[in-house]
């Protein structure tokens, strides 16, 4: 079957117009060795064959075991009707609604996702969803740049790394400044806040899993001018203070942690959240409410000087989509739990946390995180590599390795949900206890 409408004639007369012999000649910028290489590709498989290939490789995702695994991916309670809703044909299959009258649903699914997000935040708008976290602290530091007209952006070492190196590739395409502040003791320094930027970036809970001073760096950040920019994990601000109570004027993150799986590192969605007088400067899509001829309620896409759309020339982000049924997950989630829902799970995996941090002091371990919401770094006597593989071994998925750079030595990550039971504190405890070396075990 052909996938083009276009004859052999049609694309000659292309090429003449063009002033080319062939097709070929379109890429004579790029270097032959990348033109037409040799591709090891295995035989071709009949229906039967590479259905049951597929069915392998995606029983790949499912890990069996405890899972104790953090550093920005977690494993959280999923009701089913999360997955009953959110994977309907209408939702699946969805693309832009730049048509309104034939897409009140998902329209309407965005509206609902938007007021989600300004209630657990505490700020004034959110757009629909953008790409992961990552390249939503990106934006947010792009927006801080255009807000403020300077080219300084400040951002806390106990920012992800990945959203870091993120930040820094989006800032140095603009030819923007980049300062990153180092911990001291696992936390922000309040004090070397630097005059003249444009944001201050700092992530809560933090990398290590430690609840930072938010409040004060805020009103420092604001006293030097600039924005106030928090990365947060959406399920925390059930139980901590949301960012708008401490006067952030963006707030990022991933979303995670609320309705989607871990699915092997992805996809999920990014979200974006802003103070009214910072809405003109919010990159991605936005759904608003209004009223139709008769006088009911509607929905639509609103403000669109943005993405591939209307006065796309003018637009504050070359972002062209977004991570709708993600983030619609996540609407369910919320929905189905209820607020009484979320605190109850934020509550459950801080106490485990909690728990099990005490049972590794208990064995010798010390725990570097202080305080913490519901996952911490512990200094370990062996590789936290080591440690991981043959806690893997036991069907025990647990320490994440520190990175070195955060000069900790061998130290790991553990993260508790509401999805740990007391006896997995007890499996992965005595687990780690015969695999130290005996002089560290209790």
């Amino acid at each position: 079957m052909r996938y083009t409408p276009h004859t052999e004639a049609d694309l000659r007369r292309a090429l003449e117009v063009i002033g080319v012999p062939d097709a070929r000649a379109l890429f004579a910028d790029v270097p032959p060795d990348l033109l037409g290489p040799e591709l090891d590709l295995p035989p071709a498989m009949d229906e039967v064959t590479l259905t049951e290939h597929v069915r392998e490789l995606a029983s790949r995702n499912r890990v069996p075991g405890r899972h104790f695994l953090g550093g920005g991916c977690q494993t959280h309670f999923r009701p089913a009707v999360v997955d009953a809703l959110a994977l309907q044909s209408k939702f699946v299959t969805s693309y832009t609604p730049y048509q309104p009258e034939v897409a009140q649903g998902i329209l309407q699914a965005m509206f609902e996702f938007q007021s989600v997000m300004v209630e657990l935040t505490g700020l004034d708008v959110s757009n629909a969803s953008l790409y992961d976290g990552a390249s939503a602290a990106a934006e947010a530091a792009l927006l801080a740049l255009r807000q403020t007209g300077r080219d300084l952006v400040a951002i806390s070492e106990g920012v992800h790394p990945e959203y870091r190196q993120t930040v820094a590739t989006y800032l140095e395409a603009v030819g923007a400044r980049l300062v990153t502040l180092p911990l001291e003791g696992g936390l922000t320094p309040v004090n070397p806040v630097p005059e003249g930027l444009a944001a201050l970036i700092v992530q809560n809970p933090n990398f290590l899993g430690s609840l930072e001073a938010m409040e004060r760096l805020c009103a420092q950040t604001h006293a030097r001018g600039g924005l106030f920019v928090a990365v947060v994990d959406p399920l925390s601000l059930a139980v901590l203070k949301a960012p708008g109570e401490y006067g952030a004027d963006v707030a990022v993150g991933d979303g995670q942690t609320l309705g989607n799986a871990p699915n092997f590192g992805g996809p999920a969605y990014g979200f974006m959240v802003v103070r009214e007088a910072l809405l003109r400067q919010l990159p991605g899509r936005l759904s608003g409410a209004t009223r139709d001829t008769q006088g009911r309620r509607a929905f639509v896409l609103t403000l669109q000087a943005r993405e591939q759309h209307i006065r796309r020339a003018k637009a504050k982000s070359n972002i062209c989509s977004n991570h709708q049924l993600m983030a619609l997950q996540s609407l369910v989630q919320v929905c189905a739990l209820g607020p009484a829902g979320l605190r109850e799970a934020a509550t459950v995996g801080a106490l485990r946390a909690h728990q099990l941090a005490d049972r590794l002091e208990s064995l010798g371990l010390r725990v570097l995180s202080a305080p913490f919401f519901n996952e911490f770094a512990a200094q370990l006597p062996v590789p936290a590599a080591q440690l991981r593989r043959q806690l893997a071994e036991r069907g025990l998925h647990a320490a994440v390795p520190v990175p070195e750079s955060y000069r900790l030595g061998q130290a790991a990550l553990f993260c508790c949900t509401e999805l740990t039971r007391a006896e997995d504190l007890e499996l992965l405890s005595s687990a780690v206890s015969e695999l130290l070396p005996g002089e560290k075990r209790a």
